[in-house]
């Protein structure tokens, strides 16, 4: 947990590059090296929001009704309950983070629809247990429909020793009908470039565990991938209005935010 103002916090400097204003001097000083290395920091902050709206826009549209978001970071609208929510006026929606100063924001600005349902959990995705056995999860989902679980921009915080049997047991705990929606740093789209952002992040204090293509591929292990399968978050299924590049150009975009990212739906149980 990171109970200090006078730290960088990766959701903090998140919401700087996204343009939010729940930061502090030291998420700011951070941020600011890391757009030295990484001048596109915020193009890809911005792709991977865009990419999560479509992705829970779709899984809601797909007749998903409950969501179990982990890694929430700090509130901007549109936040993942409105995007579904404004789908499925009765979707509930599970908020975790292990910043008790990122639920602390969350509960005083996330509102949602009366006939849907928000809680928030603090709970570590390096324990998954301390997620799917919580009152407020039990409470508010049910674990015999369909769950989409979100671990966006989350996973390339967390060391392979608890990453991928945390996800294991997250979708283990899922219905099939379930899906994973997911966002990850990644290693080989700009390896010299993620070096450099690795590099001072880590020098930071905010560790940053990058993967390539075939270690993302794990954690959707038994998963059925929606069309396009794992690419990059501007290539899931744009909305016309916001992309429309030659292939070139979405090359050259790929380099420049170096995420994967995909949805996967669980079809059957293990």
């Amino acid at each position: 947990m990171n109970l200090h103002f006078d730290r960088p916090h990766c959701a903090r400097m998140y919401d700087w590059f996204i343009g939010g204003k729940n930061n502090y001097e030291a998420d700011r000083q951070a941020a600011a090296e890391v757009e030295r290395v990484y001048p596109n920091v915020r193009i890809a902050a911005l792709a991977n929001r865009h990419f999560m709206h479509r992705a829970i826009r779709h899984v809601a549209r797909a007749g998903i009704r409950q969501f179990l978001d982990i890694g929430t970071g700090l509130p901007t609208a549109p936040n993942l309950h409105q995007v579904a929510q404004a789908v499925t006026p009765d979707a509930r929606v599970i908020y975790t983070d292990n910043d008790p100063l990122v639920l602390a924001h969350s509960r005083a600005l996330m509102f949602g629809t009366d006939e849907g349902r928000i809680a928030y959990v603090l709970a570590d995705v390096a324990d998954p247990q301390s997620i799917l056995g919580a009152e407020e999860v039990r409470a508010t989902l049910d674990f015999t429909e369909p769950i989409a679980l979100s671990l966006i921009a989350l996973l390339h915080f967390v060391s392979d020793e608890y990453a991928y049997p945390a996800v294991r047991m997250l979708v283990d705990a899922l219905p099939a009908g379930s899906y994973l929606i997911g966002s990850h740093a990644a290693a080989d789209l700009n390896p010299e470039g993620s070096a450099r952002l690795a590099a001072v992040c880590n020098a930071n204090g905010v560790a940053l565990v990058l993967r390539d293509r075939e270690q993302v591929l794990r954690f959707f292990d038994e998963l059925d991938f929606l069309a396009p399968g794992l690419t990059t978050p501007h290539r899931w299924r744009p909305d016309p209005a916001r992309i429309n590049l030659s292939e070139q150009a979405l090359a050259e975009r790929d380099r420049d935010v170096m995420l994967h990212a995909a949805v996967a739906r669980k079809t059957r149980t293990r």
